[in-house]
């Protein structure tokens, strides 16, 4: 007997011909699935989608489109135990990457088929889902600025092209961040936490190397002094994550922690998983192993650690034992 999946399709991501695209996945998939194909409208989203299937018991549930569809699908799988296929077709294609899935319709078509299943973290922020990345200050500000027109004019560059119109714009703020043991003040561009988050995505790299499956989030700092620093500590990053090491730089700090409270001054848009959703404060918390991913069979991982030392008007207050995070 064949498997059955429902397929959460959005027919207005990327650059492609989606009923060209629409037509290759089922044809890859359909000789061993049952297909049940739902599309993602501006009325219907993809997690009510993902939802709505969830509530009918499916056997898998696949998303394919931009990372945004991918994530709000996934959100709402998050704790089903229905394993969960992604087939990207966005500008970024993030989310794939991150968990080592082929961005090629083919490659994430085979990765579904081969069976091979993870469970990885995923997180909140301020109650909304995350599998990837909440980015404040610098980020936010990029990903709003990379509108529709400009990312299918030049794909993934128009991020590229944004951050740059960004930095000639750039704005430090003051920063609080407390996790379950400390409380961090100091002066930052750019505050990202991630659960999950590709090389591309370097403004998370400082630890180089995320985890996602040991019940941790991490969070990376970039707080130049001016714009050659942003633009020495973006090179920077972008360097030590594709050697896979950590930053090394005194204006780049990173932590682990299971949740984070971040307050900013004066109030910093924030986003998560490439959408904006409001400015800060912010509370991100992960939520260990809770999902169900389709992913290819070899898998390998780096650890993570932890530098705060060089950010500038650094303060550390080591929180006493008994004191607790929502105290």
């Amino acid at each position: 007997m064949k498997r059955s999946a429902c397929l959460i399709f959005n027919p207005v991501a990327g650059q492609g011909d989606s009923e060209q695209e629409l037509a290759q996945i089922r044809a890859i998939l359909e000789p061993e699935i049952d297909l049940d194909i739902h599309f993602t409208t501006e009325e219907i989203s993809a997690d009510q989608l993902a939802h709505d299937a969830v509530q009918r018991g499916v056997d898998a549930i696949i998303a394919s489109g931009g990372d945004g569809t991918l994530s709000a699908a996934a959100g709402a799988v998050v704790g089903s135990d229905i394993p969960f296929g992604i087939i990207s077709r966005g500008t970024a294609n993030a989310f794939a990457t991150a968990l080592g899935i082929p961005d090629t319709i083919e490659g994430a078509c085979k990765t579904i088929l081969q069976g091979g299943t993870r469970i990885v973290d995923t997180a909140t922020c301020n109650g909304y889902p995350m599998v990837l990345l909440t980015g404040i200050g610098f980020e936010a500000e990029t990903v709003e600025k990379a509108d529709r027109e400009s990312k299918n004019r030049f794909g993934f560059l128009a991020y590229i092209i944004a951050g740059f119109k960004q930095l000639s714009e750039l704005q430090s703020f003051d920063v609080e961040i407390e996790t379950e043991d400390k409380v961090i003040s100091t002066c930052a561009a750019a505050v990202t936490v991630a659960n999950a988050a590709p090389a591309t995505s370097v403004l998370a790299q400082g630890p180089a190397g995320l985890i996602v499956d040991d019940g941790f989030l991490d969070l990376t700092i970039v707080a130049p002094a001016n714009r050659a620093a942003a633009i020495a500590a973006t090179f920077h990053l972008f360097q030590t994550a594709s050697a896979a090491s950590p930053a090394q730089r005194n204006d780049i700090g990173y932590l682990r922690a299971k949740k984070f409270k971040i307050t900013t001054e004066p109030p910093q848009k924030v986003v998560v998983d490439g959408e904006v959703l409001g400015k800060t404060p912010v509370a991100i918390e992960c939520i260990p192993t809770s999902l169900k991913v389709f992913v290819p069979l070899a898998q390998e991982e780096l650890p993570p650690s932890e530098k705060l030392e060089g950010l500038p008007n650094l303060n550390i207050q080591v929180k006493q034992t008994n004191e607790s995070f929502d105290s």
